[in-house]
């Protein structure tokens, strides 16, 4: 008997070691030409030049990314569909039940990449620094309006976390995608936003918006002038943007590490690290454990957030 399980051991190792003999499919919640669809590809068409088969990239979309999260945990636990999950993965479970368990029916493959949030003002707002933000909001209760890419999306919370964190008192004006956020604070319409810095970089470079910080453990390299929310005098505000691989839960650890370190050798190419950073991320290529206690840690927090600031998604 004892033999029987090393063969079938060494069969299984075997077969990992061949991975992938077909093409694979990487699973994209959001829209063609969204920043976790071009993060997507520039890893899909890596992996592929690195394994020697097709990885396409497969857009489902709807409901913040939960659609392609349930197709990926229902699918089989070969490798051959991994899901491209963004922030929102744990910030959704905090909303609302879902049809799948983000820890159970996930496998964690590698944390792909990371952007802060970038606190956005509206020049005409009379505050030019993040401290300067929070006193004119205490003095003004209401009197801010900010934007965001819907209700219970991670810029929302990104303002509701604010808001606990400071007392302050602004007004959710959610819309249907951050492209009609970003157009209603340059018209003016809105005060405030939170984006990621290459959804910022230009209009920043204008001086049509204001970077009142970034809300990371350290200045963004490609901001940096910008002054960390800690540093702006607002401890414990860090929000990132993240992106990362998963699979179906369930998975072979062989197959998860062979996986992992092969994104891992893309991800941290100096060409690879350029590409990403051009779209606002820095490369990580980080461990299984790694990207799990991320999740975890995510959704303990967006749970206190939505649980404190009463937020219902419709």
């Amino acid at each position: 008997m004892r033999w029987l399980c090393v063969l079938l051991v060494v069969m299984v190792e075997t077969a990992w070691a061949q991975y992938p003999a077909k093409a694979v499919r990487m699973v994209v919640g959001f829209a063609p030409g969204g920043g976790t669809d071009i993060i997507a590809r520039l890893l899909a068409q890596k992996l592929g030049e690195r394994w020697g088969q097709a990885v396409v990239v497969d857009n489902r979309l709807g409901a913040s990314g939960n659609i392609a999260a349930d197709l990926v945990a229902k699918s089989a636990a070969d490798g051959y569909t991994l899901l491209m999950a963004f922030s929102s993965h744990a910030s959704n479970a905090a909303l609302s039940k879902l049809p799948f368990d983000i820890n159970r029916d996930f496998s964690s493959i590698s944390l792909v990449g990371s952007g802060p949030a970038v606190v956005l003002a509206n020049p005409a707002l009379p505050a030019k620094t993040l401290g300067e933000l929070i006193a004119y909001a205490k003095a003004h209760p209401g009197a801010i309006k900010y934007g965001s890419s819907g209700i219970g999306t991670p810029v929302h919370l990104a303002g509701e976390l604010m808001q606990q964190l400071t007392g302050i008192q602004m007004v959710h004006v959610p819309y249907k995608g951050i492209a009609p956020a970003m157009t209603a604070i340059l018209a003016g319409d809105i005060q405030l936003t939170y984006a990621t810095p290459i959804s910022a970089y230009a209009h920043l470079k204008s001086g049509r918006l204001t970077a009142l910080a970034v809300a990371g453990p350290a200045r963004f390299p490609t901001l940096p002038d910008v002054p960390t929310a800690a540093e702006a005098g607002l401890a414990g505000y860090e929000i990132d943007f993240w992106y990362a691989l998963l699979g179906p839960g369930g998975m072979a650890r062989s197959l998860v590490e062979r996986i992992q370190r092969d994104a891992a050798a893309v991800l941290l190419a100096p060409e690879m690290r350029e590409s990403l950073l051009a779209q606002g991320c820095i490369a990580v290529g980080g461990k299984p454990e790694e990207l799990t206690a991320l999740i975890k840690n995510e959704y303990a927090l967006w749970s206190r957030v939505v649980q404190a600031g009463g937020v219902k998604v419709d």
